[in-house]
């Protein structure tokens, strides 16, 4: 174990998805030891074989559910070391039409993407918060949130909820040396988007995601968005209602 902040784990909560691995591969690739965490940990075991053995880092799997809210705390104190950084890339799209008559499915997305890894962020600041040096937690949320839309907008309601609480521990925690960013992507080339016709121009690779949010912590940014969505979503969030309402975004 180390106190040094730089040489701290870097915890990887829904590490399965296509951004936390890439991005767990890139903070080992900067010397990071890395936790990854998710509901299956025996399915994160050839990603933290393949991240050990090209990078030389301690790489350790944890089992994690994020709608567990509950277990946050104790599911921290139970790592074999506290991470320096924690990122938060839990996410479930869902389909809308199915979404919006059923309410279990309902509270299936908003506990995935809103309450449960808020619960978790919020467990781990107070952790962090009280760390020697610069630490960081990181939620990814998404441009959904900036503006609800028919088709998304159970999943657009519950990123925007994560980001309002993001910016309230923001807001707690500005007086530390605790980072709190939000990352929000566009479309980005995942499983979760897989199937969909996207416009190719907005679409980033899950990378190239991994890489804005890397240089993000880095450059101790509070939020971390492509360029050409921060210009898009500029423009959609200032549309009068009456000329949204008749858009097709």
């Amino acid at each position: 174990m180390t106190d040094a902040p730089d040489l701290r784990p870097a915890l990887i909560l829904g590490a399965g998805s296509d951004i936390g691995r890439e991005t767990a591969r890139l903070l080992a690739a900067k010397g990071r030891p890395i936790q990854l965490a998710g509901r299956r940990p025996e399915a994160l075991a050839r990603d933290a074989a393949d991240i050990a053995a090209r990078h030389g880092v301690p790489v350790t799997t944890h089992a994690w559910d994020a709608t567990d809210l509950a277990a946050a705390g104790a599911f921290l104190d139970g790592l074999p070391e506290m991470p320096g950084i924690v990122l938060c890339a839990v996410g479930l799209l869902g389909d809308q039409e199915e979404t919006q008559d059923d309410a279990e499915a309902i509270a299936r997305i908003v506990a995935t993407n809103f309450t449960g890894p808020a619960a978790m962020l919020e467990a781990a600041a107070a952790r962090l918060s009280r760390l020697p040096g610069k630490t960081a937690v990181v939620g990814i949320g998404s441009v959904a949130g900036d503006r609800g839309r028919a088709r998304n907008y159970w999943y657009g309601a519950a990123k925007a909820g994560f980001a309002t609480m993001l910016s309230g521990l923001r807001q707690r925690y500005a007086a530390t040396d605790l980072l709190v960013t939000l990352v929000r992507p566009g479309f980005v080339a995942t499983a979760m988007t897989e199937g969909m016709d996207l416009p190719g121009p907005l679409v980033i690779s899950a990378e190239q995601q991994a890489k804005l949010i890397v240089e993000g912590v880095e450059k101790r940014r509070h939020h971390v968005i492509h360029w050409k969505w921060a210009l898009l979503m500029s423009v959609i969030r200032n549309l009068p209602e009456a000329v949204f309402l008749k858009t097709r975004f």
